[in-house]
């Protein structure tokens, strides 16, 4: 309609201002002249008039203001009309004065939650608390809540619709009545709604879906509507936060770790640019953004009473089905696991170039009691990472592993390793423990699993490029740390060259080599050089 409007414009248009050229040629008139007779005639509007007479210098500038101000005076502006407004003002049946009147003690009746009485300044109405989002995504469409009555003003379109809504008892209800999880979000906040429950322990995690029919209109808005929010909050792309059946990984576990990757990816490449090393505080952006999952295998490490522990694996795995594999974290992230080793490679001791690993474990708060590592091969580096007191390392040197019940283990045969303050090797085969502490802990074992020599060759080359020292099938895992002695042997003597664990204080290592720096390796192009998916392949061993 736009095009056809234009060409019967043009059509319309007489020959003179079609051709200007030939307009002149035929004797017409130039603009200037029109407007000269226009002024003459008083045929032009105050404001042309005005445009005409600055061209031709009759109107000083200081009166340009007064001109243009009196000619818009003339050109009575059209009020602009907010649409549903007349029909919400229609729709409401209670005055302003009856609603205040019903307002009267309604804030200590519906008082907000705790958390909304700390300030948050700068912060806009829409951007949710994290608490908030924390409460809607555990609601389902049989969690029953009350609205409080009559809680917006009259003459408004959100008090029409809350008046629909508000007389709805379950989540259900409520998004069928026209309600929305960003309405949730808002009322919640301002103590609009009382939650009865029930409602999920946990967020529904759509990766665990097996058929999605079972998900009823709430679990999928709430789905929907939360990978909007958490795209927008943490600066992702939507299409980004797809979760795969499967992937072990729950919608804000992917954004969350998103997260991490992007700023792993940035120390490194500040690192680089900068010729320095990374450091703690690149790292520990890292570990605070990235989402941990609960992992409940891990049960020679579990505090007494505790079914899981948030602690990752990165690198490579032998799975309770016998396969090796990088873990799909890895693959994943990869930036996170180059990161991490970054860290390390920038601040290998003296004599310490021959360590190797295959794998990182990471893990976020726990005190993991006494234990030894199983399946380990040669020795671990460690280091803790956090503002926190005590989790000092508890470590048996001497243990080989003949004493068969860890607690005929005496503290009094351990040392303590301050890992805040020390960058530590042990070997994890041994007894150890971590000292309980107060505030935020992290650590990262640098370890090799004790399956490396049958890992496929894709996965080995995939460890190199990461920054991780695949170590040779024939290696010899006492090149560090010589055997420990065992605490009921009497009349052996030690290898007086080796130690049984090395301590290094982070202030000597720190400022020792030049930095190492790896070539930052990209997640997309680091998943296609795996053969299967996540990096599975069965091991050589089995094959």
């Amino acid at each position: 309609q736009g095009l056809c409007v234009g060409k019967l414009a043009r059509v319309a248009l007489p020959p003179a201002t079609r051709d200007p050229k030939m307009a002149l040629k035929r004797g017409a008139t130039k603009p200037e002249a029109h407007a000269k007779i226009a002024l003459k005639k008083g045929d032009m509007k105050p404001k042309a008039k005005a445009k005409v007479a600055l061209k031709k210098g009759e109107i000083k500038p200081k009166a340009k203001a007064k001109v243009q101000a009196s000619a818009g005076a003339q050109e009575q502006k059209k009020p602009k009309r907010v649409i549903g407004f007349e029909e919400a003002r229609a729709a409401t049946t209670m005055t302003l004065e009856q609603w205040r009147e019903h307002q009267v003690g309604m804030s200590e009746e519906w008082p907000q939650p705790e958390y909304m009485a700390i300030a948050m300044p700068g912060r806009s109405q829409t951007a949710y608390r994290d608490e908030t989002y924390e409460i809607i995504t555990r609601w389902t469409a049989e969690t029953k809540i009350a609205y409080r009555p009559h809680a917006k003003a009259p003459g408004s379109k959100s008090h029409v619709r809350y008046e629909k809504y508000s007389r709805a008892t379950t989540v259900g209800q409520a998004l069928k009545l026209g309600s929305w999880p960003a309405d949730w979000c808002w009322d919640y906040e301002r103590g609009f709604i009382k939650v009865l429950g029930p409602v999920r322990d946990e967020p529904l995690d759509i990766s665990k879906v097996t058929d999605e029919r079972q998900l009823s209109d709430v679990d999928k808005a709430i789905n929907k509507w939360y990978r909007r929010e958490l795209a927008r909050n943490l600066g992702l792309k939507v299409s980004d936060l797809h979760v795969g059946k499967g992937s072990g990984e729950s919608l804000i576990m992917r954004a969350h770790r998103l997260v991490a990757q992007r700023e792993a990816k940035k120390a490194l490449e500040s690192a680089r640019r900068a010729n320095r090393k990374v450091g703690e505080d690149d790292v520990l952006g890292v570990l605070h953004a990235w989402a941990f999952a609960k992992n409940p295998f891990r049960q020679n490490v579990m505090p007494e009473g505790q079914e899981w522990v948030w602690s990752d694996t990165l690198g490579l795995i032998r799975d309770r089905v016998g396969d090796i594999h990088l873990t799909p974290p890895t693959r994943n992230y990869p930036e996170v696991a180059q990161l991490f080793n970054q860290y390390l490679l920038d601040r290998l001791p003296p004599g310490m170039d021959c360590f190797k690993w295959t794998s990182l474990n990471v893990n976020c708060n726990y005190a993991a009691k006494k234990h030894r590592d199983g399946n380990n091969f040669g020795p671990s580096f460690i280091k803790a990472f956090g503002d926190f007191t005590g989790g000092r390392l508890k470590y048996w040197p001497e243990d080989d592993r003949q004493v068969d019940k860890l607690e005929r283990l005496k503290d009094s045969q351990a040392v303590d390793i301050d890992l805040k303050k020390n960058l530590a090797l042990f070997s994890g085969n041994c007894a150890h423990a971590v000292e309980a502490f107060q505030g935020e802990r992290y650590s990262i074992v640098y370890f090799t699993v004790g399956c490396y020599a049958s890992a496929p060759t894709e996965c080995t080359e995939a460890l190199a490029e990461l920054g991780m020292h695949v170590p040779a099938p024939d290696e010899d895992p006492y090149a560090l740390l010589r055997r420990p002695l065992g605490y009921s042997a009497r009349g052996r003597t030690p290898e007086k060259s080796k130690p049984t664990y090395w301590v290094f204080p982070t202030a000597s290592v720190d400022e020792g080599h030049a930095a190492r720096h790896l070539k930052v390796v990209e997640a997309k192009a680091f998943a296609k050089k795996l053969a299967k998916p996540h990096g599975m392949v069965k091991s050589k061993a089995k094959a």
